[in-house]
């Protein structure tokens, strides 16, 4: 489970993975499982406290901060079998421990029993680094109530806690084991990272720890840079300039597009962009690549529901890495007071990567984007949806039909304009060969009568005098405007229209 506002101590909305009991040991699929595929390898077992705290990163795909992580075990031919896995934030306030003990060990329970394996025993990790002044043993005694509430909360559900560990300043502690010579007060050191015996096995299989969970968010939140200033002020003319279009039922479509398309530019020019090494580098590239009023256009464009689930059909084959990338920096854009704005991109990101296996970024980007909207629904159902373990086949399929349906659609409406503009020039030859009544034959292109289009009654767009509404364009410049100006609907609107 993932926890969405750390600074406040909320307990978050989180995820929960797992897998068969009959796997091998350590079980886990896709990327909130890396360890799956040592299904068909020689098994590993864990047998000391020192190999379950080394083993963490490799039940979960990655290294917790500051979290509660409950992992499920199964009991066959009387060897434990890991199970499922599931991760809270630990609450700033001590109030917030019960319920959050409570939710959390009832998660995992129906989580795995609607998987139909009910795990027969716990293992319960509390990670957390020292505040300023404390030390990693300080942490410890801290947290002891919280680790004897998850106890209790098992219990209750009769899963009983068979491990309880503290992980804090490179040190582990266990909260079961009464033994000073196993388990002594200034707790054991962590192996070094890569040299437990999972490690080798999961090197191995090929998988690897996929570093921190700080640094997965680094990769959609935004960056407290100069450069936030020059996005804001974008944002808040492109809010005063789109809003009221995307809620005016004439010009919706209009914008709807122009946002398509210039999404579509923004991805061939990432796909045309150099190759970079490294996370950071790379995303710093991408961002320097679209500007600030591009962004803003597209943040706001994708507030509208049916422009959103359109940009979500970029989910597979070559589209889905450019839409990935482009869906990650729209929400690093989403600076200042806009945070709410990220809810639509940051759905998207995780829907992207859900759809192309990444299960461990689509959690957290569908946890972050209920942390910047609660009430945002096509996040929660896809959260769900990949918590409880469903193939997003089924939501591709869906998306695969929508766009096919619209091509056929846009295919028979361009025919028929065609034909409708086929018609009307065999209607213009022939007028033009119509016998006039003196029995003469009339000009078409004489001085007897002007030609079409000119004159008082002509059509501008066809003399070329604009572009006609199709050329509506997605810009902001100026001043910047005064932010929410009275009578100027919010984009809040837009979006939940």
């Amino acid at each position: 489970m993932t926890n969405h506002d750390e600074a406040a101590g909320s307990s978050g909305i989180g995820d929960t993975g797992g897998s068969a009991p009959d796997s091998s040991e350590p079980t886990a699929r896709g990327g909130h499982d890396p360890s799956a595929e040592l299904r068909d390898e020689p098994q590993v077992t864990l047998r000391t406290p020192t190999e379950l705290a080394d083993a963490l990163p490799y039940l979960l795909g990655y290294r917790p901060e500051d979290s509660i992580v409950l992992v499920a075990l199964h009991d066959r031919e009387k060897r434990g079998r890991f199970g499922g896995r599931a991760r809270l934030g630990i609450p700033a306030h001590p109030g917030d421990w019960p319920s959050v003990a409570e939710q959390l060990a009832h998660g995992l329970v129906t989580g795995s029993e609607r998987r139909g394996f009910r795990p027969e025993h716990m293992v319960a990790y509390l990670v957390q680094e020292p505040a300023n002044g404390e030390t990693g043993r300080d942490v410890m005694e801290r947290l002891r109530p919280l680790a004897q509430l998850l106890r209790t909360a098992c219990g209750r559900l009769d899963v009983p806690v068979v491990e309880a560990l503290c992980i804090s300043d490179g040190r582990f502690w266990s909260y079961c084991c009464p033994s000073p010579g196993c388990c002594p007060p200034e707790g054991r050191p962590m192996g070094l990272p890569g040299t437990s015996v999972l490690a080798a096995a999961a090197t191995y299989a090929g998988l690897q720890v996929r570093g921190s969970l700080k640094e997965f968010r680094a990769r959609l939140t935004p960056r407290e840079t100069p450069a936030a200033l020059g996005q804001e002020a974008a944002l808040d003319a492109a809010s005063l300039a789109l809003v009221p279009r995307i809620l005016g039922d004439r010009t919706r479509e209009e914008v709807a597009a122009a946002t398509l398309e210039l999404a579509e530019r923004v991805m061939a020019r990432f796909a045309e962009a150099p190759t970079v090494s490294g996370i950071l580098p790379a995303d710093l590239r991408d961002d320097d690549l679209l500007a600030h009023d591009e962004a803003a256009a597209l943040i706001l464009g994708l507030q509208d529901r049916t422009t959103r689930d359109r940009a979500a059909e970029w989910m597979e084959g070559a589209e889905a890495p450019l839409a990935l990338r482009l869906w990650r920096a729209l929400a690093r854009c989403c600076v200042a007071s806009y945070g709410e704005h990220a809810a639509a991109p940051l759905t998207l990101a995780g829907w992207v990567a859900w759809s192309t296996g990444d299960e461990l970024e689509a959690r957290e980007a569908f946890a972050m984007a209920l942390g910047a909207d609660p009430d945002y629904l096509f996040a929660r159902l896809l959260h769900q949806a990949c918590n409880e373990g469903l193939d997003p086949e089924t939501v591709r399929r869906c998306l695969r039909s929508e766009r096919a349906g619209r091509a056929t659609k846009e295919s028979e409406e361009a025919t028929e304009t065609k034909e409708s503009k086929e018609a009307t020039g065999a209607e213009e030859t022939m007028e033009g060969a119509v016998t006039t009544p003196s029995g003469g034959t009339s000009l078409p292109f004489g001085t007897s009568r002007p030609p079409r289009g000119s004159g008082r009654g002509a059509d501008p767009e066809r003399l070329g005098g604009h572009d006609g509404p199709a050329a509506a364009r997605l810009t902001s410049g100026g001043n910047r405007p005064p932010r929410r100006s009275p009578g100027i609907p919010t984009a809040a609107e837009a979006r939940h229209r």
